[in-house]
C-alpha cells in the first residue's frame, strides 16, 4: 500500500504524465480474502461520476421564469476505483447531483421522489439558496415508496450554493454521495468562458485500505473519526485523470470556470490547480463581490459551493487538487484538464 501511494504522489508532482496511485496500484487479491473483504459486487453503472460539463446552459432571459424540476434519489453499487466497489447514495444516480441553474428571481418547482425499489433509507433536500425550514428538508422528507412531495421556492439571492440531503444520517448520507450544487446567476449574468467544469469533492469512509480491491461497506467508526479512506472529485478516485478516465479538455488561448462543491461532510478543502491560478476567484460562490485575481490555494468548507476562472496560455495538463496533498497523491483528490496547443515559450520554455 506503500507503493502505492508514492505512485500517486509522483502523478501529482507531475513526473509521470498523469499516472496515478489508486489506478496503476495493482493490490494483491489473495491478501483482501485474507483481511475478509468481500469480493467485489457487480456494478449498477459503469462511471459514478458525473461528466464535468453536464452543466445547464449560461442564463439568457430578463425575466422571472419558472422551473418544473424532478429530483429522483437513486441507490447505486459502482467502482470507487477499478476493483473496489461500493454502494452509493445518489441524487439523480450519479455523484455529484444534477447542476440545477437559475437566474435570481426566478421559482423553482421541486418535485422529489425516493421510490422503494431504488432506495433502503428515507431522504431529503436541504438547498443553501432557500429561505424555509432546513433549505426545504422538513417539508420534503420521505421514507421509500412514499408519494412525491413537492416545494415551491424564489431563488431570492445570487450565488452558486451546494444542496445536500439533511436526514438525521445526512453524514453518511453526503459521504455516500448525497450533494450537489445551485447556480442562481445574478440579474446581469456571469462572464463568458469557454468552457465549464462541475466538480464535488467528498469523503468515503470505509472499512477497507485505500487501493484493497473488494467491496468496501460503509464505517462509522472512520467517519467518527474524520479519517476517510479515500477523498475523490465526483464519487469516484481520479476519474479525471488520464490513466483514471476521462480528464476535462481545453485548448490554449480559451478560460475555463469551474464550480466546485465541497459535499465533505467533515474536512475542509484547500482546492488549488497545479500549474496556474484562479485567475478570478469567486470566495464561497459569492458572485456578487468583485472576485479576486490570481489565487494559487483557495480554502472551501465543506458544505460550499465555490467557483474559480482559470486561463490557459500553455500547453499540458492543469492538475486540479486538494493541495492536502495526501488526498491528492494517495486517496483520489486529482483531476486533469488537458489543455492542447502550440508552445508558448514566451511563458514557459521546457527546454531553453
Amino acid at each position: 500500500m506503500q507503493a502505492i501511494g508514492a505512485t500517486g504522489a509522483v502523478a501529482v508532482a507531475g513526473c509521470l504524465g498523469g499516472d496515478t496511485g489508486a489506478n496503476s496500484a495493482e493490490a494483491d487479491q489473495s491478501a483482501a480474502e485474507d483481511e475478509g473483504l468481500p469480493a467485489a459486487k457487480d456494478v449498477d453503472v459503469d462511471r459514478i461520476a458525473r461528466d464535468p460539463t453536464d452543466i445547464p446552459a449560461p442564463v439568457d432571459w430578463n425575466e422571472p421564469r419558472e422551473h418544473d424540476i424532478t429530483i429522483e434519489t437513486v441507490r447505486q453499487t459502482a467502482e470507487i476505483e477499478p476493483g473496489v466497489t461500493f454502494e452509493y447514495m445518489t441524487f439523480e444516480g450519479q455523484v455529484p447531483g444534477p447542476m440545477i441553474r437559475v437566474r435570481r428571481g426566478d421559482r423553482v418547482n421541486l418535485t422529489f421522489e425516493v421510490p422503494e425499489d431504488l432506495n433502503a433509507a428515507a431522504h431529503n433536500m436541504d438547498f443553501h439558496a432557500v429561505y424555509g425550514p432546513g433549505g426545504g428538508a422538513d417539508a420534503t422528507t420521505i421514507a421509500p415508496g412514499d408519494d412525491p412531495t413537492q416545494i415551491s421556492f424564489t431563488a431570492d439571492y445570487a450565488g452558486v450554493f451546494i444542496y445536500h440531503c439533511a436526514i438525521p444520517n445526512m453524514d453518511q448520507h453526503i459521504s455516500s454521495g448525497m450533494f450537489g450544487s445551485i447556480l442562481v446567476e445574478p440579474e446581469e449574468g456571469l462572464p463568458e468562458v469557454d468552457h465549464e467544469y462541475y466538480l464535488g469533492q467528498h469523503e468515503i469512509y470505509t472499512d477497507g485500505d485505500v487501493g484493497e480491491k473488494g467491496h468496501h461497506s460503509f464505517d462509522f467508526d472512520a467517519m467518527l473519526d474524520e479519517s476517510p479512506t479515500y477523498v475523490v472529485f465526483n464519487g469516484q478516485a481520479y476519474g479525471f485523470a488520464p490513466d483514471g478516465g476521462q480528464p476535462m479538455q481545453a485548448n490554449t488561448g480559451e478560460t475555463a470556470r469551474v464550480y466546485f462543491a465541497n459535499g465533505g461532510p467533515n474536512l475542509l478543502s484547500s482546492l488549488h490547480p497545479i500549474g496556474n491560478v484562479w485567475s478570478r476567484y469567486y470566495r464561497d460562490g459569492d458572485l456578487l463581490s468583485d472576485p479576486a485575481h490570481n489565487v494559487e490555494t483557495a480554502p472551501v468548507a465543506p458544505g460550499t459551493t465555490t467557483a474559480g476562472e482559470m486561463e490557459f496560455p500553455v500547453p499540458g495538463p492543469v492538475k486540479i487538487v486538494d493541495h492536502a496533498l495526501t488526498r491528492a497523491a494517495r486517496r483520489g483528490a486529482l483531476g486533469v484538464v488537458n489543455v492542447e496547443g502550440e508552445p508558448t515559450e514566451d511563458l514557459y520554455d521546457e527546454d531553453p
